[in-house]
């Protein structure tokens, strides 16, 4: 089992990343803001205009410690990471199974199906939580109707049915998302999903706590040996990470989602922390990158028995775990690949 470290997210504009001996330094304007020793990081993570010293960046290779840089908005760019560890013959199946549709259509509806299961509790625990500030019967309609998509898909199916099962499921969900949001109204809204860039307040956090996720992902997929870039239910393309988005759709709805809505709800972030761009693309204030970022290290903190090993483990170290779940099911140790669902 992999150790759940601490991950350094870095968002001050202007920083600086240095190695002093064992020791990663961050510095803004020549002062000296953090130490902290390379053995209790796992990954760092830079937002926009964040340096890094070469030296720093042979120690986090050395060390195995995931070194990524994301635009401001958390757009990823680029990632920095020493040898890749693993099997060869595990990534060798992992490309075999890639290339065969019946394998794809396999993983693919076992990701879908726990991405619908998952959307559908959401839905439903807000109806417990919020019944008198939601529409129960619009979310107790939607949550029937992903559980109809969710039993169209036993048996054999095609992977292009699955995509579009997904699609229509992703489709109910997002029509009722606007619901989810009982506080700050004016400000905090759900119309659909806007990526690139993010329109809204809302949009602008999903996009952010998403891209979160997929680094998350990413890290744990690389940990175990396989290759994040080629996946099954996300066709390959050039720079995207296929695998690990593959199983960034199992958090989404539990991790990513339900942490917007807490902020929102709960007013821990407010209209103030997001600005408008000439463009019309809204973006984060530093100040808000921070509150979120707490927030995310905090909720992975947070423990939960996992289904199929039923064993309680942090949030944090979920992407982990299935991870080694999907490495396992490609050794044919498995019969199957057990996705995440949320009880």
């Amino acid at each position: 089992m992999k150790r759940l470290l601490n991950t350094l997210y870095v968002t001050s504009q202007g920083a600086y990343l240095s190695r002093d001996g064992e020791t990663v330094l961050v510095q803004v304007e020549s002062e000296t803001k953090l130490r902290l020793p390379i053995h209790t990081l796992d990954g760092i993570v830079c937002f926009g205009r964040v340096l890094c010293s070469p030296f720093l960046m042979g120690l986090c290779g050395e060390r195995n410690v995931t070194l990524s840089f994301l635009t401001e908005r958390g757009r990823f760019l680029a990632r920095v990471h020493g040898p890749v560890s693993g099997n060869v013959l595990l990534r060798r199946e992992q490309y075999r199974r890639a290339d065969d549709p019946e394998s794809c259509a396999d993983i693919a509806k076992a990701v879908v199906l726990a991405k619908i299961s998952n959307s559908r509790s959401v839905l439903l625990r807000a109806v417990r939580d919020h019944s008198d500030k939601v529409d129960v019967t619009a979310l107790s309609d939607a949550a029937r109707e992903l559980s109809r998509i969710g039993e169209s898909l036993d048996g054999a199916v095609a992977l292009d049915t699955i995509r579009g099962r997904e699609g229509e499921a992703a489709r109910i969900y997002f029509e009722q998302f606007d619901q989810l949001i009982v506080a700050q109204k004016e400000d905090f809204y759900f119309r659909e999903r806007s990526r690139r860039p993010p329109l809204d307040n809302m949009n602008a956090l999903l996009s952010f706590l998403y891209t979160l996720v997929t680094h998350d992902v990413v890290s744990a997929l690389e940990a175990v040996g396989l290759d994040p870039a080629v996946g099954y239910l996300h066709r390959d393309r050039p720079g995207r990470p296929g695998l690990a988005l593959d199983l960034v759709e199992e958090f989404r709805p539990f991790l990513a989602d339900r942490l917007a809505l807490s902020l929102v709800n709960r007013q821990q972030l407010k209209d103030k922390d997001f600005a408008k761009t000439e463009s019309g693309a809204v973006r984060m204030s530093d100040e808000a990158r921070k509150k979120l970022l707490q927030a995310y290290q905090e909720r992975k903190q947070e423990k939960i028995l996992h289904p199929f090993i039923e064993e309680r483990v942090p949030i944090g170290l979920l992407p982990h775990v299935q991870a080694m779940l999907f490495a396992r099911y490609l050794r044919g140790d498995l019969d199957g690949y057990p996705p995440f669902f949320w009880r």
